[in-house]
């Protein structure tokens, strides 16, 4: 293979010595052959980077003075890699020997794809599909994200049902192959989000700019949700509900947010009550410091509208055709649905 095909791995890492052993054990046996593995050490405060290093003297390290969260790390491994193509992957990820090969093979046979994920299992139960992905991205028409095998907290097992490979909303940042020329047309990661849904966030810009997203099911990769950074914790539940709402406000058109954002603020006061009602203040909370987080970084919103505005090609007609038309809160919590095959098209 040539220069052409060379594919840069970025690990972005802030502590867990044992999860990153495994990720690049697991790296040793891909039988791709043209790639280089690059970790970001987010200034990690356990030592952990020191005894990987020694370990495994071929890997590239990349040091930062300070945790520059998912997004920031992967920014500079990206800006420090030459490589045509790069992968975002976790570093508590277990890849499979032919996870690279089977996503490139079809990342080079159509210049639109910018962005494939593998299909994601998880680690503490292989059967079931992650947290994180699982075979494929997608958003409601509320602008709430959910994933082919995945709804809410709800994992499906695998069995095959979601193995074709196809266009979807967004690739998970554990683990996407992307073209460069892509990204330096649309920017890079936005570093507000530091780290949860700047993936959705970089891939809705793609679409923006006509670009495909797409899963491969037949690579996979095992991932351990929560490796890093636990789903209970309340700055997790913070940035979830924040970023959400800034990566809505940043790539809709005014005309879809006038209608939009009032809707999505009565159903985040309904989660505030419930979560309430429930006995879940944590939650609570969470919505609450995202909706005032959101009211902070309003300039910066404003500044990246105008600078999407130039990459926009693709009419917001296309872009809400690419959502599921419904509400994955009605088809989970009233409907009582549980695989995303009783409501979402698998043609």
């Amino acid at each position: 293979m040539g220069k052409e095909s060379k594919v840069t791995i970025i690990i972005p890492h802030w502590k867990g010595e044992a999860i990153l052993r495994r990720c690049l054990i697991s790296l040793q046996k891909t039988t791709y052959d043209d790639f280089e593995i690059l970790i970001v050490n987010n200034a990690c405060p356990d030592g952990s980077i020191h005894k990987i290093n020694e370990e495994f003297p071929n890997i590239q390290i990349l040091d930062s003075d300070k945790n520059l969260g998912y997004a920031g790390g992967c920014n500079l491994g990206i800006q420090d890699s030459q490589s045509p193509f790069v992968v975002l992957l976790n570093n508590d990820t277990e890849v499979t020997p032919q996870w690279l090969s089977l996503m490139m093979s079809v990342m080079l046979t159509d210049k639109t794809i910018a962005a494939i994920q593998p299909k994601m299992l998880s680690i503490r139960d292989k059967r079931r599909f992650d947290y994180c992905g699982a075979v494929g991205g997608e958003m409601d028409i509320f602008g709430y994200p959910f994933a082919r095998g995945r709804l809410f907290d709800f994992m499906e097992i695998d069995q095959g049902q979601y193995d074709a490979s196809r266009d979807i909303f967004w690739a998970t940042g554990a683990a996407s192959l992307l073209r460069r020329d892509a990204l330096d047309h649309v920017g890079l990661l936005d570093e507000i989000f530091f780290a949860h849904m700047e993936e959705i966030d970089l891939d809705w810009r793609l679409h923006l700019a006509g670009y495909r997203v797409m899963t491969v099911p037949h690579a996979v990769v095992f991932h351990q949700t929560g490796g890093t950074l636990s789903g209970e914790r309340l700055q997790k539940m913070v940035l979830n509900h924040r970023n959400n709402l800034i990566m809505l406000m940043k790539n809709h058109t005014i005309p879809v947010l006038l209608w939009l954002l009032p809707l999505r603020l009565f159903l985040e006061t309904l989660t505030v009550l419930g979560m309430l009602f429930l006995g879940q203040p944590k939650r609570s909370l969470a919505v609450l410091l995202g909706i005032q987080g959101v009211l902070s970084h309003l300039p910066h919103i404003l500044k990246c509208r105008k600078m999407i505005a130039p990459i926009r090609v693709v009419p917001e007609s296309k872009i809400l055709k690419k959502k599921y038309r419904g509400s994955i809160a009605l088809e989970y919590f009233i409907r009582r649905r549980r695989q995303v095959s009783q409501f979402l098209p698998m043609d």
